[in-house]
């Protein structure tokens, strides 16, 4: 099921929580696992003992056999009719405690959020409310299970009443002796074991086909090929160029199209910058060349291919893409460097740690790069969870590396490093970066002025700044903000 969730395309993930997938992994998986073994084992104990105790019964007698098995399959029959709702009882179940899990991350992954505005009682009372939901229908399945097991152990006594009326009549004719009636009803009362057993299996049963209907659930969403998401063929070759032709895009909601026939070209080798207002399209750029997305009409080309002629393992390992939130994963400063050049040999970890200035971090870490960065890099700041994400980069040798906003958390000392580490870069690979900053893409090759999912223009800065208003008003409001920063 991880394997599955790991090969999930990105619009399917981004449509579910993070909390429901971890109860389908965690809760769900569990649930079945124990269905299939005690509940199972269980079963088939309780599936011989009944066969063992109604061949002795047969041999006793067969007519109050046959009474016993009427009232007993009768109300079993009976009692079928009651498992389609325990199934769907338990299915809801189940999606209240991932409804719960959902509430309780949404919190943890906002935690400092929630202190600081002080909403750890309203928080509190979601979850609060999402546990109640949850427990409300756990007792909703405990109701039906209660009432099946109540039915067949009613079919016993059932049972027992009529096998006493035919047998007590049976033996004042004197067809059927006393002791036998008497070691019949023994062994009718043994039943209630074996059919207790099966109840109970036949109702976990059910509770088991809910998650299984869960976990089909995600087997059900798109999916990219295993053959294709495994591990990355690490790029070779030379810089990468990229060509848009009159693409179109949209994320398939209720929002415009991002992209409405965008084109231009991103010469292979320097910089290229994305400029333009936010929501604009300029990260959906990215999106569509890491195949995040598929784009519905035109045509990317990467290094004179179709991007849904590369292969995907192939494609990201020659791309390096540093995100605008610059995500660190829990563990080590050593293993997020590595985390997507595992083979990367200390020389260049070295060199990659010196190049982003993360040395002083590292000098100032207890145990160095195997540190701890704790969870989501909490023990960061914003700037060194940029600088790592870039140094992570680097280390890929990447032969197209996608830039988005890297320096919008990073001071001014570390801004211009990281700018001549990226400067650098481009004069061996190609380097497609998207920025606000006036001092980011003042040198740029090439600018691509994107405006409502379109390519308003193209140029220099000196170009822009001469021929293109809306550049000219990005860039006199970045050169006011930059002069209030000063």
């Amino acid at each position: 099921l991880v394997g599955r969730i790991m090969r999930l395309k990105v619009p399917a993930v981004d449509r579910l929580t993070p909390g429901d997938l971890q109860s389908r992994v965690t809760s769900d998986t569990t649930l079945l696992r124990t269905v299939l073994s005690s509940g199972l084992v269980e079963s088939f104990n309780s599936v011989l003992m009944l066969l063992g105790t109604i061949a002795l019964m047969a041999y006793m007698d067969l007519t109050l056999l046959g009474v016993t098995l009427v009232v007993v399959v009768g109300i079993g029959a009976v009692t079928s009719l009651l498992m389609p709702r325990i199934q769907r009882a338990q299915l809801k179940a189940q999606e209240s405690v991932g409804a719960m899990g959902a509430a309780l991350d949404r919190v943890l992954q906002a935690f400092r959020t929630v202190k600081a505005s002080g909403a750890e009682e309203r928080e509190t009372a979601a979850v609060a409310a999402a546990a109640r939901h949850a427990h409300d229908r756990g007792v909703t399945v405990a109701k039906w299970s209660s009432v099946t097991e109540v039915t067949m152990t009613m079919s016993i006594q059932l049972a027992f009443l009529a096998v006493l009326g035919v047998g007590g009549a049976r033996a004042a004719s004197g067809s059927l002796e006393i002791s036998s009636l008497i070691a019949f009803l023994l062994y009718l009362f043994y039943l209630m074991g074996p059919i207790a057993g099966l109840v109970e299996g036949w109702t976990g049963l059910q509770s088991g086909l809910a998650a299984v209907r869960r976990i089909d659930e995600v087997e059900s969403l798109p999916g990219e090929p295993a053959e294709e998401s495994g591990g990355l063929t690490k790029g070779t070759g030379g810089p990468l160029g990229v060509t848009f032709q009159d693409v179109t895009f949209g994320y398939g909601d209720e929002r415009a199209p991002a992209h409405r026939g965008v084109t231009f070209d991103v010469p292979t080798g320097g910089m290229v910058a994305l400029v333009g207002p936010s929501g604009a399209g300029k990260s959906t750029v990215f999106s569509l060349l890491e195949r995040f997305y598929d784009h519905e009409a035109g045509t990317i080309t990467v290094g004179g291919r179709d991007i849904r002629d590369w292969p995907l393992a192939e494609l990201r390992g020659s791309l390096a893409y540093v995100e605008q939130d610059a995500p660190v994963l829990a563990g080590t400063l050593r293993e997020n460097l590595l985390f997507a050049a595992p083979d990367a040999d200390e020389k260049e970890l070295a060199s990659a740690v010196t190049r982003t200035r993360l040395d002083a971090l590292v000098e100032r870490l207890p145990e160095g790069l195997d540190t701890a960065v704790g969870h989501r890099g909490v023990t960061l700041s914003g700037g060194e969870r940029q600088r790592i994400a870039i140094a992570r980069a680097l280390l890929r040798h990447p032969r197209l590396l996608l830039l988005d906003e890297v320096t919008s958390q990073l001071d001014a000392v570390n801004e211009q490093a990281l700018r001549d580490v990226i400067l650098e870069l481009a004069e061996r690979t190609t380097v497609l970066v998207i920025a606000h900053r006036l001092s980011t893409v003042r040198h740029a090759d090439r600018i691509v002025v994107l405006e409502e999912g379109r390519v308003r223009t193209a140029g220099t800065h000196e170009e822009l700044i001469a021929g293109d208003e809306l550049y000219r008003e990005l860039a006199t409001t970045q050169l006011a903000a930059d002069g209030e920063g000063a």
